[in-house]
């Protein structure tokens, strides 16, 4: 017998448990070779595996329900008792066209600029995106909501999230634990927006069960991703290798998205951007969607969208001043290194060069 335990957080216990436990009575009693068992915040499920699963989507579905409404009755109980898996997880996912997914505790996530409303159509047009755009335009939040209402919807049977590990500023290596706890702030972008969107139990099981999987890019090598909603975040900092070899493992059943952003690119200096190349060799290739973010896209603070602007704008005219006369083609940053490599050279000593993990 397997033995698991559920937290509730945030929510009237009176509220979602019912009367006298009425709404976890009704609940045991669908499933009599099982023990469900209410302590305090905490819900006891024991059983065997398979039935262990089901009670834990269901009560995963009332979490979200409650969230969303502030309150489960005995007829909500009985709605998602007598409705199939796939009807209970489709009826919060039908409310209205234009909203994505219900959040955690009911928020609701949908497209907020015209360009996001455009991704959103070209995923779902598409097994293969590319999307470009400053920070703060929705790119991860957009992509990880259509990996879990696709995931909801068993479009999918999995979600495979991935980024590749770039120090950009630190070293990696100096940080304190071992690889894992190293590697993981890379991917804290990634959890954040799960946790947004998923009850922090179910995500749990989904993790332990690899129905959902948050993993560095060298990670992907030698898989063939199949049936399963796939995203390449900060693609920007691939080089040419990585982005091919990540782009070739993808199964006939998967749909894949590669978001980036080319004014972020951490790579080592003369290292081409892998994700620009691939968009450049695979421009006449039909079938392949392409989303462009601006800095109107921006959603966060109102500074997000100012300092883009801005940045933008030093960029083009550093492009000015290095068209003109005299400047051959170099900033002056670019013609100091050059002379120190020169030098160096001439001295027979060895040029160090940062490496990408």
């Amino acid at each position: 017998m397997v033995e698991k335990i559920i937290t509730l957080e945030n929510m009237s216990l009176v509220d979602f448990l019912g009367p006298d436990n009425q709404n976890i009575r009704m609940l045991a009693a669908a499933f009599p070779g099982s023990k469900i068992i209410s302590r305090g915040n905490e819900i006891k499920i024991q059983g065997q595996t398979e039935v262990i699963s089901r009670i834990n989507d269901l009560l995963s579905s009332l979490i979200e329900h409650y969230h969303q409404y502030g309150q489960i009755t005995d007829k909500t109980v009985n709605q998602y008792l007598s409705a199939t898996s796939e009807e209970a997880e489709g009826r919060v996912l039908a409310a209205s066209p234009d909203v994505i997914l219900f959040g955690a505790k009911g928020g609701v996530i949908k497209a907020k600029t015209a360009n996001q409303q455009k991704l959103v159509d070209t995923v779902m047009a598409h097994d293969l995106t590319f999307t470009l755009g400053p920070a703060g335009t929705g790119k991860t939040y957009i992509s990880v909501a259509l990996a879990v209402r696709a995931l909801k919807n068993k479009e999918v049977k999995k979600i495979i999230i991935s980024r590749p590990v770039v120090e950009a500023g630190e070293s990696l290596g100096f940080l304190p634990g071992d690889m894992k706890e190293k590697v993981d702030p890379y991917l804290r972008p990634i959890y954040d927006a799960l946790e947004d969107m998923i009850p922090a139990e179910k995500l749990k099981f989904y993790q332990e069960n690899k129905i959902i999987e948050i993993a560095p890019l060298a990670y992907m090598r030698g898989r063939t991703l199949n049936n399963a909603f796939v995203l390449l975040d900060e693609a920007q900092n691939t080089t040419p290798s990585q982005i091919k070899m990540f782009l070739t493992r993808m199964g006939p059943t998967a749909k894949v998205m590669v978001n980036g952003d080319r004014s972020q690119i951490d790579l080592p200096t003369r290292q081409k951007s892998g994700l620009m190349q691939a968009m450049d060799i695979l421009k006449n290739v039909a079938g392949i969607g392409y989303v462009e973010m601006t800095s109107e896209d921006v959603v966060r603070h109102r500074l997000v969208k100012e300092i883009v602007e801005a940045y933008d704008k030093y960029d083009t005219d550093e492009m000015t001043r290095q068209a003109q006369p005299g400047s051959n083609g170099l900033r002056r940053d670019e013609r100091h290194e050059r002379r120190l490599r020169e030098l160096q050279q001439e001295a027979e000593l060895p040029v160090n060069q940062e490496q990408a993990l």
